[in-house]
């Protein structure tokens, strides 16, 4: 006599070196199934609906989910998840009702599994994680020029050799990493950008003690900017952003070295490199001191080549090192072009000491910068001497402000530190392609020999002094 399978037969039952197949006779078509490693599972057997009249169908069969041998699970059985015996005999009466109303139950179940495997890439490829890799490889790269300091800020740190970036710990990218950008909402902005603005970004020490809006403002911007990309690729409907008030602009710093200042900061630049061997290459020394001739920004005197270096004394940069886009031609003054040349001979960066990666310890560089100049401010002054604070990037402000005082055109020294507003903005910027080269090396060489002559402490005549020059260069001094 055939009987149908009990629960404690269920249990008994073991796996042997094949797999095994048995039929309960308490419901129609149900199977138990025992793999070799013992695992159990209900199954169904049967034939699908026909694809053409007059032929049978296919045989299907349908995997209704694990053996559950404990007490019975509260709540309808649904496919997938763990079954009694009591369970899976209900989801097999359930199979023939759904055939008899034409339907396809292993066409649904399959269905059903494709969606929820697209589903779940969806969340994982629109998780916090994937999401600024994504938008750090195809928009900040391509088009941001400090697109490493923007994957810094959002938790992933880029080595500066290309390799693959490595997680900032604690950073903003491993406290949201498997969260759906979807479900980042406006407090969660607005939790970390204070968080930023009391005790600093995630993950990144702390430059400075204290509050700062500076912070919470650049976090702000990378956020902003990354939820913009991920609203115009349809992973968010709305930027969480605009509901955060974006935390205050700094204050527009209008810091010129004086005189004096300059002076001290040309001599404190022989202390700014770290202690070294004697006759071991001073990057920050030549760096510092270009800085200030040329009046260009930090990066681009910081990350230039021998390859942008022509022979007849410029210095072109590309366009994909400029802020603007734009490229760029330096006349190099012959100050500026002994500076260079002091550097070693070779190949790739100028300003490094291995040739293939920049200088580092900006920070640490500047304190010693800073406490070189008071110093050699209380020598020369006696007493008590203060200079007040200062950035590298004043520098290029007091090269723009040294060359208006020295009677140079405006528009002339907006092509020199490539700059396109004011004179060379709207109307004139679009039809005056003009690049005024003679004039813009007059000008960076008339400033050149106006720092020399503020460092020697002995003032020159401009006038006089850049006759002389380029006397010298045509051979008629």
């Amino acid at each position: 006599m055939i009987k149908p399978l009990t629960a404690a037969a269920v249990a008994k039952y073991r796996p042997g070196p094949k797999r095994r197949r048995i039929r309960d006779h308490g419901a129609r078509s149900l199977f138990l199934v025992i793999e070799p490693s013992g695992h159990k599972t209900w199954q169904m057997r049967f034939r699908r609906p026909p694809t053409k009249p007059g032929k049978p169908g296919k045989p299907g069969k349908l995997t209704l989910g694990p053996v559950h041998d404990g007490d019975e699970i509260a709540g309808a059985p649904v496919i997938g998840m763990p079954l009694t015996l009591a369970g899976a005999r209900q989801l097999a009466a359930d199979v023939p009702r759904q055939r008899a109303l034409g339907g396809d139950p292993v066409f649904e179940h399959k269905a059903r599994k494709h969606r929820e495997r697209a589903e779940q890439d969806e969340r994982h490829a629109g998780a916090f994680a994937a999401s600024v890799r994504s938008f750090i490889d195809e928009h900040a790269k391509p088009k941001t020029r400090n697109w490493r300091e923007v994957a810094k800020l959002l938790g992933l740190h880029y080595p500066l050799d290309g390799g693959e970036p490595a997680e900032t710990k604690g950073g903003l990218l491993q406290q949201w990493a498997a969260k759906p950008i979807r479900d980042i909402d406006g407090h969660d902005i607005w939790n970390v950008i204070d968080e930023a603005r009391r005790i600093g970004v995630p993950g990144l020490e702390a430059r400075n003690p204290g509050k700062s809006d500076a912070r919470a403002r650049g976090l702000f911007v990378a956020l902003s900017s990354l939820f913009t990309w991920a609203q115009r690729h349809r992973l968010i409907e709305v930027n969480p952003c605009r509901t955060v008030p974006r935390p205050a602009a700094a204050t527009v710093r209008d810091r010129v070295l004086t005189s004096d200042e300059v002076r001290w900061f040309w001599q404190a630049t022989e202390t700014a490199d770290a202690p070294r061997v004697p006759g071991a290459p001073k990057p920050f020394k030549a760096l510092l001191r270009l800085l200030l001739l040329t009046g260009q920004r930090l990066d681009e005197v910081a990350g230039v080549t021998r390859e942008e270096l022509h022979d007849d004394g410029s210095w072109h940069l590309p366009g994909a090192r400029t802020k603007n886009k734009r490229a760029h031609v330096v006349p190099l003054s012959p100050l500026a072009r002994d500076l260079i040349a002091s550097m070693p001979g070779h190949e790739g960066l100028v300003f490094s000491t291995t040739g293939t990666s920049p200088v580092s310890g900006w920070s640490r560089m500047k304190r010693r910068l800073d406490a070189t100049m008071v110093a050699l401010a209380k020598q020369e002054r006696g007493g008590k001497v203060t200079i007040p604070p200062w950035r590298l990037h004043d520098l290029r402000r007091t090269a723009v402000t040294g060359m208006a005082e020295l009677g140079i055109r405006p528009d002339v020294i907006e092509l020199t530190v490539n700059h396109v507003s004011g004179h060379r903005g709207g109307i004139a910027g679009v039809y005056n392609r003009s690049e005024l080269l003679d004039e813009r090396r007059a000008a960076l060489e008339r400033w050149s020999l106006h720092v020399a002559g503020l460092v020697s402490g002995k003032p020159a005549n401009v006038t006089q002094l850049a006759a002389k020059a380029r006397g010298r260069r045509s051979g008629k001094v």
